[in-house]
């Protein structure tokens, strides 16, 4: 069974080796073994409520229990901005006009902005392209909406997530050639290293201080502004598919979209329900896979783990084979949250 868990302190040889797989413009996983186990050192504290709030965080590992691979990752920051300024770019429209020339412009402009300050981030999102068939990315994507569903005393009301920007065909952001490059004189990979390790002073050092006028860049960076990276489209969708929207805020080396949206409104929050398990027994006929399925995880905070089941849940309980339990680290009678997905037709 594939199941995405709480990351482990035993998980960093293979989570660097995973990052390998990343390309530019994923600020937040780089193949840096002393960041990575940082991250997984502040993820276990932060589950044993000993981590700062401008430090919390939250980070998981998708693992195949049949070979112990490590397939991909994602994480949960709990605040962002207390500590280091989180800075994106605001898109605002400036409107000019002239009553003796008869002549009305609008344009967009792009402002620094701090609005997203104290939300929660899903961030950190990658599945290595080994794994990357039906299902799977999203199984990675909404475990940590299951994680927000179960937990949501630990979070904030609002909720954002950074997606990539547009590279061209060479691994370049034509908007950080057209902008970012101008400024801060150090190529972008650089920018993003210095951003994902907390090195941030140089950004408020030397971003620009005015609007920028997107129609006065080159017409490619334009296009990029609010555009996503194609390898994270689908997760672009899977978010929309939760209720997160893109309201008109972009990343400032690429960007990339910003949605958001208030984690009441999540449809894992709306829509998941907490039942008792039951454990099917041994020659017991399971729920059809090609029927109704179901993400469903247990209830444990320093264990989380969370997988796709077939079924729904019927008589107040969800059925799982004895493996499906075993791989979630549940008994008979414990406590499962269930969302059942969209069944497709045909």
């Amino acid at each position: 069974m594939i199941v995405v868990r709480v990351v482990q302190t035993g998980d960093v040889d293979a989570l660097v080796a995973l990052a390998q797989e990343t390309g530019p413009g994923l600020t937040t996983f780089k193949p840096d073994r002393g960041a990575l186990a940082a991250r997984v050192e502040r993820s276990r504290r932060t589950m044993e409520d000993k981590a700062a709030p401008h430090e919390a965080g939250y980070f998981f590992v998708m693992e195949d229990t049949s070979t112990g691979d490590v397939a991909g990752v994602c994480g949960i920051e709990s605040s962002v901005g207390l500590e280091q300024p989180f800075y994106n770019y605001r898109v605002s429209t400036v409107v000019h006009a002239s009553q003796d020339l008869g002549i009305w412009t609008r344009m967009h402009a792009l402002n620094i902005s701090h609005d997203l300050t104290g939300y929660a981030e899903v961030c950190s999102l990658f599945l290595s392209p080994r794994y990357r068939t039906s299902g799977v990315g999203s199984l990675l994507s909404r475990s940590r909406f299951m994680f927000l569903a179960q937990f949501r005393e630990r979070f904030p009301q609002r909720l954002c997530a950074e997606l990539r920007g547009h590279f061209d065909a060479n691994g370049t952001s034509p908007f950080w050639r057209a902008v970012g490059s101008h400024f801060y004189q150090i190529d972008f990979n650089a920018a993003d290293y210095l951003s994902s390790h907390g090195r941030k002073a140089f950004l408020a050092e030397l971003m620009p201080r005015y609007p920028v006028y997107v129609e006065l860049l080159p017409q490619e960076a334009q296009d990029c502004v609010g555009l996503t990276h194609n390898d994270t489209i689908p997760a672009r969708r899977m978010l929309e598919s939760e209720g997160l929207r893109y309201e008109n805020h972009v990343d400032i080396f690429d960007a990339g979209p910003v949605l958001e949206c208030h984690i009441a409104d999540l449809r894992t929050v709306r829509e998941s329900v907490v039942v008792p398990v039951e454990i099917l027994a041994l020659g017991a006929t399971p729920a059809p896979q090609d029927g109704p399925r179901s993400l469903v995880s247990n209830t444990s905070l320093g264990d989380f783990r969370v997988g796709v089941a077939a079924g729904v849940p019927q008589d107040g309980v969800f059925r799982l084979a004895a493996d499906e339990a075993a791989a979630l680290d549940v008994k008979a009678g414990d406590p499962v949250r269930v969302l059942p997905l969209k069944h497709k037709q045909g």
